[in-house]
């Protein structure tokens, strides 16, 4: 089964994330891609995908909401999860999902989103990004929990491997 891994990263902790689950999903058997959101023409060559992108100011990356956009129509009746890495301290639970992530996972028909607490270097951050994230009160540093995220990887490659073979 291949599986398309993409995500949205400003500052490449978000893209670490997706690597994790590529390499999750590729260590449990599956034929598994991790491409750039811009580099992927057609995703339906894919049985399954994981998308996933980085959140500032609540929402997520240009970069992903084109993707989302752009293969929407190629998801049809292909497994599909979500994720979102930012500023929260713990996974956000489906009540606090924003109108956005829920208008997308219905999009996609998703079989589920997770949101994973980020990475924040003040290093890396412009001026405006600095006040905006004290604004949030968002806690610089390394948040990310990576055992967390092999974890949801090894859900969905549970999951993957119920899933019926597909004709093509």
């Amino acid at each position: 089964m291949r599986v398309l891994v993409s995500a949205a990263s400003k500052h490449g902790a978000t893209r670490e994330i997706a690597a994790l689950i590529a390499a999750t999903l590729n260590h449990a058997g599956f034929d598994c891609d991790h491409i750039e959101p811009a580099d992927i023409a057609n995703a339906g060559l894919y049985d399954a995908v994981v998308i996933g992108s980085a959140v500032y100011l609540g929402q997520w990356l240009p970069e992903a909401r084109d993707l989302v956009d752009r293969i929407a129509p190629q998801l049809e009746n292909k497994p599909v999860w979500l994720f979102s890495s930012g500023l929260a301290d713990a996974p956000s639970k489906d009540a606090n999902a924003t109108p956005a992530t829920a208008a997308r996972m219905q999009a996609l028909q998703a079989k589920g989103h997770r949101h994973f607490p980020g990475k924040l270097d003040v290093l890396e951050l412009s001026l405006a990004e600095r006040a905006a994230i004290l604004a949030a009160r968002g806690k610089y540093g390394d948040n990310r929990d990576m055992d967390a995220v092999k974890a949801w990887a090894e859900q969905i490659a549970a999951a993957l491997a119920q899933e019926p073979a597909r004709v093509p």
